[in-house]
């Protein structure tokens, strides 16, 4: 049967990613030939520009030894997922790839943890604090910008299921000020503190006296899947952010959030503050 040259989703390549990451030390070479493949087709398969079925990943992965049943049928499983799926494909080609790829990654997750050194982050923005960030950013044109705002508030519907999320949220922000007036930030305060009541949620203030190193190096989002997917870092950027499964960056990142959770205030003590911004007591 002829194999089919895929387009490389992000489904795809996650699917390559982990059959590259049960090949091992083995050869590409060898691996290809238990399957009576040439190296040009596996690495294809591993780059997530080849498709390939259930049954293939689930011989090759007998053929390669691999003893984990449950992952096997996992990814066979995504193997088998139409291209296409989800909320999100009505956006392809009218976004960028990267920024489509974060969204289907960010609504698969089992667990997100998410900080970001200067706005309230993606998941936890109310609707007229979202429509501020984006429809008055220089570059913004009034229908792209209308889109944006549609697509972050739908990438929250995560919040509605089983996804947890663990949210570092700068001090600072609380302090925006917006042309529209201060209810902007009166509802947004009402929507973290809302979201800091959700059994999923746990949100933690970054204080005013935290030293500028934590959170210097930008926006960052770990995202973690269950058995057998490898996690998920993405640091922010206009272009919709880039995204790596490499262990040792994931772990390294992963550290510093950590680290700046560390430093940042209790749950409680968070919702304490967000109250007394909310009732006009903090100066």
């Amino acid at each position: 049967m002829t194999q089919k040259r895929a387009t490389p989703t992000i489904k795809r390549r996650r699917v390559g990613g982990q059959l590259r990451r049960w090949r091992g030390s083995m050869k590409s070479g060898d691996a290809a030939k238990l399957m009576g493949w040439d190296t040009t087709r596996l690495s294809r398969i591993e780059r997530g520009t080849y498709r390939i079925s259930g049954d293939e990943v689930r011989s090759l992965c007998a053929k390669l030894g691999v003893d984990d049943p449950a992952g096997v049928e996992e990814v066979a499983k995504a193997a088998e997922e139409p291209i296409g799926g989800g909320w999100w494909a009505a956006y392809a080609g009218r976004i960028g790839q990267n920024y489509l790829d974060f969204i289907e990654l960010e609504a698969e997750a089992q667990t997100i943890y998410i900080q970001h050194p200067v706005i309230v982050p993606g998941l936890l923005q109310s609707p007229g604090y979202v429509r501020e960030i984006l429809t008055r950013a220089p570059t913004a044109a009034a229908e792209h910008a209308e889109m944006l705002v549609s697509i972050r508030m739908a990438r929250q519907a995560v919040l509605s299921k089983a996804t947890k999320l663990h949210a570092l949220v700068p001090e600072s922000a609380l302090h925006a000020q917006f042309e529209s007036g201060p209810a902007v930030m009166r509802d947004q305060i009402r929507k973290l503190l809302d979201a800091s009541e959700m059994p999923n949620v746990e949100l933690q203030l970054i204080p005013l006296t935290a030293h500028p190193t934590y959170g210097a190096n930008g926006g960052v989002t770990i995202l973690s899947y269950r058995h057998p997917w490898a996690n998920v870092a993405s640091i922010d950027s206009s272009f919709g952010g880039s995204h790596t499964d490499d262990a040792e960056q994931v772990t390294f990142l992963d550290g510093e959030f950590s680290a700046i959770a560390s430093i940042a205030l209790s749950v409680d003590k968070s919702r304490d503050l967000l109250n007394e911004y909310l009732e006009g007591l903090h100066k």
